[in-house]
């Protein structure tokens, strides 16, 4: 049982992630400006390999160096020159990170990849996915877990008074363990992971990351109680996904005290819904189990769909206004 200590305040909004351009430090600004009650570390995948989801994370392994080839990050004999850019940026985000958010004295959150679409999106030597190799995989795990563990340390030292959360992101882990993850020729799938083997492995990493864990997969079929099993505080996902009948899996995630973080927008460039049509959605799913309305702003944050690296800079800032000015109201409605 998840108890209802949230760290965000009621009426809270928040990001996925990912942003458009390769300025950390415009990033982080709007990030600020627009999310203060929860705002987080904004990833810049423009800036090119190593700034992406898989090498941004891959560059966290302890022991594992990558490089890139044409097919994607793969495993190298030794560190060189992409696992140093991916280290680099992150270094440049972080020391942009404590000088104009040092002093953040409330909930503060961290993207890593999670391990399953690691091992779904890095290669062995071989050119097939380490998905497909048992041994490679709880290698991945144990590396990903120290490493994860050195980086919420290092966010922690530069940024002593927030209370940080860290968002595992997952949107291969449906397709893991459906079995529908090509190998590498594209003419076969990879064997399904077993359910009590991929909670092992997230367990693992979010022990080990000694922080509030989200853990966010914005594809279809979120395996909502595999996430609880494996000690996700919170769930991050698509509302737009989810299904309106059937939804028993989300109830259950509501009633056992996990926080909701509920894509309410997308995250592409396009006409805005209006606050209540923004809102409406949350509220209607709510009700559709009868809880309190009063711990709908307790319990759910709103954040757009997914990262935003595709959207427009202007479209971000209304985007991320949008969800905190519905988060807002479905906080104000329900008192």
């Amino acid at each position: 049982m998840v108890d209802d200590g949230f760290p965000w305040g009621v009426g809270s909004a928040s990001g996925v992630g990912s942003y458009p351009g390769d300025d950390p430090r415009e990033a982080l600004r709007v990030v600020l400006g627009e999310l203060p009650d929860l705002p987080h570390l904004p990833e810049l995948p423009a800036r090119g390999p190593g700034a992406d989801l898989t090498g941004r994370t891959a560059g966290l392994l302890v022991d594992l160096p990558v490089r890139v080839e044409p097919s994607g990050w793969r495993f190298s004999d030794h560190p060189g020159r992409d696992t140093r850019r991916s280290l680099d940026h992150l270094a440049r985000d972080l020391d942009v990170l404590e000088e104009l958010a040092g002093g953040h004295d409330g909930p503060f959150k961290i993207q890593v990849c999670g391990p399953w679409t690691l091992a779904s999106t890095i290669e062995l030597r071989n050119g097939e996915r380490a998905l497909k190799d048992r041994g490679a995989v709880r290698d991945l795990i144990a590396s990903l877990a120290e490493g994860v563990s050195r980086h919420v340390a290092d966010v922690r030292r530069r940024m002593p008074a927030a209370r940080i959360l860290v968002q595992f992101d997952e949107p291969a882990l449906p397709s893991a363990l459906a079995g529908s993850i090509p190998t590498a020729s594209g003419f076969s799938r990879l064997a399904a992971v077993e359910a009590p083997v991929a909670q092992d492995g997230l367990r693992t990493v979010i022990e080990a990351s000694g922080a509030y864990s989200v853990v966010h997969c914005c594809a279809r079929g979120v395996p909502y109680e595999l996430l609880r099993g494996a000690g996700a505080r919170a769930l991050s996902v698509d509302l737009s996904l989810v299904p309106t009948r059937g939804d028993d899996a989300i109830g259950e995630t509501i009633d056992a005290g996990v926080g909701l973080f509920l894509g309410v927008l997308p995250g592409v460039d396009g006409p805005l819904p209006s606050l209540d049509a923004t809102a409406t959605p949350v509220r209607e799913l709510w009700r559709r189990f009868g809880f309190p309305p009063a711990k709908l702003a307790e319990q759910v944050v709103l954040t757009p769909g997914c990262g935003m690296a595709g959207a427009s800079p202007k479209y971000v800032r209304e985007a991320l206004k949008r969800c905190r000015e519905a988060a807002r109201m479905l906080h104000e409605a329900a008192e």
